[in-house]
């Protein structure tokens, strides 16, 4: 069933919770949240508020407090088992108390409890975080302030003490009784270019000297109909650098370091990590911390040779029929994913394997076992893809990972997983396990499509694998952060990484975060670790080295860094170590084995950071009333947005079992619904019918986009396109001039049309580049066998042809 939070309507009573106010401090690669629920009791009763919210899932939250009627109530962070009996005794007892805690199935949603809030009291609960900020590809740095709560699907056998079991009131947008704010403020020494968002935002003030500080802020009337994005440009952004934070100076840095240097000598790779979470215990946030950033040069190289699986795994719910985001017209998450799969499909190398799944309620496969990638077996596929719908019901991705897991690797073909979903699942940790446990046989990309997609999931079983996350919200195209993963999975094996520190005489480094064995180009790296024996003078340096071989080469990154710690009263680097740590032991209360749980509980309980087996709670002993009877209950409303604005009927209905075809009958079952136009346009490759263009008018002059979407469709699984009406149509001409103008001594008619369609995307296609770059690598590979000495006479012709500017140098590499 689908979980809805109850759907239940608010009966015109005063909800409590009235406005939400953020104050976002960035500073280079780390972002620090305040964020404060203002609330006040305007009814004549006592009551008990609980409000359900979104949060990222690298986010580390280590602070939780409350402002009553000018009472400071600090909160302690405790075992979540004692921390939620102290809550209800402390209710019951009259006392008011708060509790914050992370839901028990996943790391991005959280609920907070206000108990015996008096009638007519205020009260202002602040709780604090920090997280790591991703880089994007264009350089940019992503802070995103979560706003979007998706229904999350619940099976059958979900566990029952979800918060999300909390039956919250759903109203539009325009009716959500409490309204949000927020001001960023943003440091860096590398300069700040601009700030863009996809929320309306006050002009950008900038604070400092050539732009090294700047302050912007939510436009007033914001509403809750997505998230909150804010893209940062720095002026330089792959410089790698060391911060370097000073402990608590309460705590007593380790001087241990000689014995402990002794133990681990002793020890297995498994009996190191124990012991490391061992010995951590007491000086985890007492000795200086590192964070440590690279982003590696790693050169662009034509991709390996060693040949691949790919499965696609994609979403087929009822949730993939909302829109990518709250725009009129926008496209439909599923079309969106119609037209990536088509464009991962063309673009994938000769040789390797292949099969797609579509997984709801039930799943399908589209092969009985994985394919060679072939001509026949892309168009099959294609062919299922036209009609791939919406209509699996709900999302229960568990069941096809353990399909997919279970059957036989292909000899010298790794294994490459691709997951398209909206995350909407309660079963978070029993997912990310799984993926674990096959680790070793495969590498895991996952895609978050639209607002609200679980950050937990999305990113859990990326790094459970050792593969790459990404999220496609707003105005992001799927097809063109699909097709960087795609390029990522071919590359040449990154090996031999290690990292290795020069420090002064009785000064160590001890890595906190888990072995880096997975290095892909384009991508940024943090590194925590932890200093300890005795800090050196003033002006005394350090050096982190980073060294690893590609194709037999050998490669290193070095950074010098100054030995002085600074001091933050927040701990920030120590609490992102705290969570980076934390990440590896903490699957959740059902999911983590016992000989990690204490470990997990200890370290929350030290770095103050909250994980699955704690929670936050503040009991105001001072309001000492007897409870007459028991409190009113107001659970806060959550706006209807995208995918919880989805039909209810496509969303709720049970899956239909589909036994999966694995070959083409003569007459597909959907025709039987078609209209006569659709018949006809299903006949002819029209893409009105495949669902890839029904988010434009297909009455109006076709775009470069549309055009794009056509070539790619028309390649073969060669490389090649043959010459016919279709490439006619992208190419704005006759077919009767483009055969004419063909010179038949040169090279045959597959030759001619294939010249003509790389020309094309090299004239026309240039903002989509990274979208088929892929295709194009293909294309020249067969025409340099197919052409061979006449293919500069071939392009020369062509160009001429087309009336192009295209250089023709692209066609000697």
């Amino acid at each position: 069933m689908v979980q809805f939070c109850g759907l239940l309507t608010l009966q015109r009573e005063p909800v409590p919770l009235k406005s939400i106010s953020v104050s976002v401090s960035i500073y280079e690669f780390v972002a620090g949240v305040s964020a404060t629920l203002n609330y006040e009791n305007q009814e004549e009763v006592p009551l008990e508020t609980v409000f359900v919210f979104p949060m990222d899932e690298d986010s580390a939250v280590y602070s939780f407090e409350a402002l009553v009627d000018g009472t400071k109530i600090v909160a302690e962070l405790q075992d979540k088992m004692k921390a939620r009996t102290n809550y209800k005794n402390a209710v019951s007892q009259g006392h008011q108390a708060f509790l914050l805690e992370e839901d028990s199935s996943s790391r991005d949603v959280f609920s907070c409890n206000v108990g015996n809030l008096q009638p007519g009291s205020k009260a202002a609960v602040t709780l604090k975080y920090v997280q790591e900020l991703p880089l994007e590809t264009d350089g940019a740095l992503r802070f995103v302030l979560p706003a979007v709560l998706n229904p999350r699907y619940k099976f059958s056998g979900s566990p029952k003490d979800s918060c999300l079991d909390v039956k919250t009131p759903i109203v539009p947008v325009e009716e959500l009784p409490y309204t949000l704010s927020m001001v960023a403020t943003i440091d860096s020494q590398y300069g700040i270019e601009k700030v863009q968002s996809n929320c309306p935002l006050s002009p950008t003030e900038y604070l400092g000297e050539n732009k090294t500080s700047a302050q912007v802020s939510l436009a007033a009337g914001h509403k809750f109909d997505r998230d909150v994005e804010l893209l940062i440009y720095y002026s330089e952004v792959h410089i790698p650098s060391v911060v370097l934070e000073m402990g608590m100076p309460k705590v007593k840095p380790g001087t241990w370091m000689k014995l402990e240097t002794i133990i681990l000598s002793k020890l297995t790779q498994e009996q190191r990590t124990k012991h490391r979470m061992f010995s951590l215990r007491g000086r985890l946030m007492g000795d200086p911390t590192a964070m440590v950033s690279f982003y590696p040069n790693i050169p662009e190289d034509e991709p390996s040779n060693t040949c691949r699986e790919f499965v696609f795994l994609m979403d087929r719910s009822g949730s993939m029929q909302s829109p990518m985001n709250s725009q009129d017209r926008s496209q439909l998450r599923i079309q969106a994913a119609k037209e990536t799969l088509i464009l991962l499909l063309k673009s994938l190398p000769i040789g390797c394997y292949f099969n797609i799944y579509g997984f709801g309620s039930s799943y399908e496969a589209y092969f009985p076992e994985s394919v060679k990638y072939t001509q026949q077996t892309m168009e099959e596929a294609l062919w299922r893809v036209k009609l791939m719908q919406a209509d699996l019901g709900g999302t229960e991705i568990l069941a096809p990972l353990q399909d997919i897991y279970k059957r036989p690797s292909i000899p010298g073909h790794p294994l490459q997983l691709f997951i398209f979903t909206d995350g909407e699942v309660t079963d978070t940790f029993s997912v990310i396990k799984e993926v674990g446990i096959n680790r070793q046989k495969h590498r895991c990309f996952s895609f978050g499509i639209g607002e609200g997609a679980s950050t937990s999931l999305i990113k859990g079983i990326a790094r459970a694998s050792g593969g790459t996350s990404e999220f496609i919200t707003g105005k992001d195209r799927m097809q063109s952060k699909a097709l960087r993963t795609l390029k990522r999975s071919l590359q040449p094996v990154v090996q031999n990484v290690s990292l290795s520190w020069h420090l002064p005489p009785r000064l160590s480094a001890e890595m906190l975060s888990p072995e880096q064995t997975v290095i892909f180009r384009g991508q940024r790296l943090i590194i925590y670790a932890q200093l300890t024996g005795k800090m050196p003078a003033a002006e005394t340096t350090g050096e982190v080295c980073l060294k690893y071989t590609l194709q037999g080469k050998a490669f290193e990154d070095k950074v010098t860094f100054p030995l002085q710690p600074k001091p933050d009263a927040n701990l920030t680097i120590h609490r992102l170590a705290a969570k980076s740590l934390l990440q590896t032991k903490d699957m959740g209360l059902r999911e983590t084995p016992a000989s990690d749980k204490k470990d997990a509980l200890n370290l929350s309980l030290e770095s103050g950071v909250i994980s699955s087996f704690t929670a936050f709670i503040a009991i105001n002993k001072e309001l000492n009333k007897p409870v007459q009877g028991p409190l009113a209950h107001r659970n806060i409303p959550r706006p209807i947005v995208l995918g919880a604005s989805a039909p209810l009927k496509l969303r709720c209905k049970a899956a239909v079992p589909m036994a999966a075809r694995y070959s083409r009958p003569a007459f597909p079952p959907i025709m039987e619904a078609m209209s006569v136009e659709d018949n006809m346009a299903y006949h002819k490759g029209d893409y009105r019918f495949c669902g890839l263009m029904t988010h434009k008018d297909h009455h109006s002059p076709a775009s470069v986009e549309d055009h794009l979407v056509q070539l790619i469709y028309h390649q073969n699984a060669n490389g090649s396109w043959d010459l016919n009406e279709d490439l006619a149509k992208v190419l704005d001409m006759s077919l009767e001039e483009i055969t004419s103008a063909h010179p038949a001594e040169l090279v045959d008619s597959s030759g001619w049309a294939t010249i003509l369609a790389v020309i094309w995307l090299h004239g026309n296609g240039k903002d989509f580049k990274c979208e088929w770059e892929l295709l194009e690598r293909k294309a020249m590979a067969w025409m340099r066998v197919h052409a061979g000495s006449t293919m500069p006479l071939v392009v020369k012709a062509a160009i001429t042809f087309l009336k192009s500017s295209v250089d023709p140098a692209i066609f000697t590499y």
